[in-house]
């Protein structure tokens, strides 16, 4: 499968934007300057955003409380992420969501959740919705190791697979869930293994591989849009920072963590992309540079955005 240069370059940008995002984000809360929590993707750039670029116009995502790479991943505004968590109204969710709740519907992103494993559920029923009006269209569902031990994994996995659903259920799997490692929380080495009780085929992945994830996501997504049903995409992935911003990773020793960091997602992307004769230092350089200025752009124009109105505390209610 050949991937065109534009497509290549169109997955640095949005990977490296979606690190410098983070790490911006990492700064204004360790300052007090944003408030809240916050779920940080650094170190898992390629699993989110190559999977997302995979998809076709139209294609639908749910998103996962580590969502900002599949925020951006999906071409969501930057600035419109960057004002959701700041609280403001120009924010994607009108500043009342923040971190855990980004969405663009007409990006085809149905939101990240807050809630460990909420997105399957969902992911399912957009399938359905797919197939009964027979739109060609799928829905990637994102979801971390951790979540395959929800009860609501296994009752969607089950529905999908008997109605033959278009849903690429997509695990991003960083080892550890919050605190606990993958080892004492599942007795299965691969979180994939599982899709053969519900006889749907699974693919077991370098999640810091952005060549191979986007390749993979749209392999399974032929697949699905064949009426054939489901699919588990298994991306063995890592994070550097902690599960949240109140997590100081004592449960993992500095050797580990090095240890990932020698395959980063972006440097391994970066020299491939140079050794392929896909792009020199300068394209790279003028990449990384239009990806930090719009950032600052974001930012700025956060910080001049105004807050929600007492009366929308009353809007956007149902009952």
């Amino acid at each position: 499968m050949d991937i065109s240069k534009d497509i290549l370059l169109e997955i640095y940008d949005r990977m490296v934007t979606t690190r410098f995002f983070s790490e911006r984000i990492n700064e204004f809360f360790i300052k007090g300057i944003m408030h809240g929590t916050t779920h940080l993707s650094v170190g898992e750039e390629a699993s989110g955003v190559a999977s997302c670029m995979a998809l076709d116009k139209g294609d639908y995502t749910t998103s996962t409380h580590r969502g900002h790479s599949h925020a951006i991943g999906r071409g969501m505004e930057v600035i419109k992420i960057m004002a959701e968590l700041f609280g403001k109204v120009t924010g994607c969710s009108k500043g009342k969501g923040g971190s855990m709740h980004l969405a663009d519907f007409d990006k085809g992103h149905l939101g990240s959740n807050g809630v460990v494993g909420g997105g399957f559920a969902i992911a399912t029923g957009a399938a359905l919705t797919q197939k009964m009006k027979d739109t060609g269209k799928i829905v990637l569902c994102f979801f971390g190791d951790g979540a395959s031990n929800e009860g609501s994994f296994h009752e969607s996995l089950n529905m999908a697979s008997v109605w033959k659903l278009p849903v690429i259920f997509f695990c991003e799997n960083n080892l550890y869930g919050v605190s606990t490692p993958v080892s004492k929380s599942m007795n299965i080495k691969d979180v994939a293994v599982r899709a053969k009780s519900y006889g749907i085929p699974s693919y077991i992945i370098d999640g810091n591989d952005a060549v191979e994830v986007y390749k993979t996501t749209r392999e399974a997504a032929k697949y699905c849009r064949s009426g054939q049903g489901p699919v588990i995409i298994e991306a063995k992935t890592y994070r550097y920072l902690g599960h949240s911003k109140s997590d100081e990773c004592e449960y993992r020793c500095a050797e580990e963590v090095n240890r990932w960091k020698k395959k980063d997602p972006i440097i391994i992307f970066k020299n491939y992309l140079i050794e392929n004769n896909i792009a020199n230092q300068i394209e790279i350089k003028r990449i990384e540079d239009k990806a930090l200025k719009e950032i600052d752009l974001a930012v700025e124009f956060a910080k001049n955005s105004p807050n929600p109105p007492l009366n929308a505390l009353t809007e956007d209610v149902y009952a």
